[in-house]
């Protein structure tokens, strides 16, 4: 260990917590970030006497790491990357690097879907039930800063393609794929199959005695598992009973198999609505049943769940108007979950920084469902070129205080205004957190 050098490119919340956990176990310790660092980071690494850069890489520096820790948002194409590649230099992701340093049992999230909602509510329920239990990955505070300041016995954590792009030797105890669809396919040549490997790394190193829950209906995810033949023991759920499931829905009700305990639940008891949702309580569930939290725990938390902010978010009602942010849907599939539970005339805003989207998928319940589009983002173009002539009502917006007011005018009594972008946020706002906060506060001045 000794003189290793640990670069760590990115100073974001993973970038800096990988560079808290070297330091912490020794290493000498450099980070580098192409752009400015938040004055909390910047902070955070001068407090630890950590040495960085900022508004640019040094190469030679760089160039001389043992090992390279990569922040999940940069991709492989950079020019930094190409040579970092060409020189050998190993390039591992905070998770790899954090889980190391860790007895604790891993649950793992990953799907283009639903995985901040499962992520969340099954850190409620483990904690709820009295276990100690950290909530990080692409959640909350990082993984590497929870292994180097606390000391948990069970992580949840909720990963993305990116971050699973570089795990190797990390291994998920309970890992759970909620469903895969087209996204990021700007960061994958376009290709659909290099996102699905990124996402089916999730059962990677997993053995018999590890758990695998995964959604049955979702072809994507079948025709992998068929190929790659997962060592670890599956837990299947789906909609309906059908061969191995552990959870399904009949007559009304939820129902969860585990080692040979039957667990049931009215649906409507679900704090969550929608089915995208029962699916997101389902594998919730067997987590919980697997590490055995009680029925009665179980039911109490399913039940008691707030919710995720930025996440089909009531905001307010604003003369008979009912407003929702789901500012988190950055891509099509998110859009389409909440658009099915719309129940009225929908005014829907959407826009952004495309990620390559197919708005095929959409455009029934868009018809069916959606007086008003209000397309807020820079260049508009493909939305148009989709969208023109499908709804008889659609108007542009540059700023979100704009296309509030917009949606103000157009709206009557009993309709509902639903911020579901199905695309990034960085061409008007810092991230999706950032534009959801801007449509609250927008709301609330109404």
């Amino acid at each position: 260990m000794d003189g290793k050098l640990i670069v760590i490119l990115g100073g974001g919340e993973s970038g800096v917590g990988a560079a808290i956990l070297a330091q912490k176990k020794g290493f000498e310790v450099f980070l580098s970030d192409n752009g400015t660092l938040a004055d909390e980071h910047r902070q955070t690494l001068q407090s630890y006497r950590i040495d960085f850069e900022e508004n640019g890489h040094t190469e030679l520096r760089i160039l001389r790491a043992d090992e390279i820790i990569k922040s999940p948002g940069i991709p492989d194409s950079m020019p930094i990357l190409q040579k970092i590649s060409a020189k050998g230099v190993p390039v591992i992701s905070e998770i790899e690097f954090a889980g190391r340093y860790t007895d604790a049992k891993m649950i793992c999230i990953t799907g283009s879907n639903g995985k901040t909602t499962t992520a969340s509510l099954i850190y409620h329920i483990l904690q709820s039930a009295g276990l100690n239990v950290g909530l990080g990955g692409n959640i909350g505070k990082s993984f590497a800063r929870q292994v180097a300041e606390e000391s948990y016995d069970y992580y949840v954590l909720e990963l993305s393609s990116f971050q699973l792009e570089g795990v190797y030797d990390f291994k998920a105890d309970i890992a759970v794929l909620l469903n895969i669809t087209p996204d990021h396919l700007d960061r994958y040549d376009h290709n659909l199959q290099y996102y699905v490997d990124a996402k089916m790394r999730i059962i990677r190193n997993q053995e018999t005695e590890d758990a695998f829950i995964y959604w049955i209906d979702d072809p994507l995810v079948t025709k992998e598992i068929e190929k790659l033949k997962p060592a670890a023991t599956s837990y299947p759920f789906g909609e309906k009973k059908k061969d191995h499931a552990a959870a399904y829905t009949e007559n009304g009700k939820l129902y969860i198999q585990t080692k040979g305990n039957i667990f049931d639940m009215e649906l409507e008891l679900l704090a969550l609505e929608g089915i995208h949702n029962v699916y997101n309580s389902m594998a919730s569930g067997i987590v919980a049943k697997l590490m055995d939290v009680s029925d009665e725990q179980l039911r109490a938390s399913l039940s008691d769940f707030k919710g995720v902010p930025h996440r089909l978010e009531k905001v307010a009602s604003v003369r008979g108007v009912q407003y929702i942010n789901d500012s988190k849907a950055t891509n099509v599939n998110s859009c389409w979950y909440a658009l099915q539970s719309m129940r009225t005339r929908t005014v829907l805003i959407l826009g952004g920084t495309d990620k390559g989207n197919d708005y095929t998928e959409i455009e029934e319940l868009v018809r069916k469902k959606v007086s008003t589009l209000i397309f807020l983002g820079k260049d508009n173009s493909k939305l148009h070129a989709f969208f023109d002539g499908k709804v008889d009502v659609i108007r542009e917006a540059d700023s979100m205080k704009k296309a509030v007011d917009i949606a103000y005018q157009l709206t009557q009594r009993g309709d509902t205004v639903l911020l579901s972008p199905c695309c990034a946020s960085f061409d008007l706002f810092k991230n999706y957190e950032d534009r959801g906060d801007q449509f609250r506060e927008c709301v609330r001045r109404l």
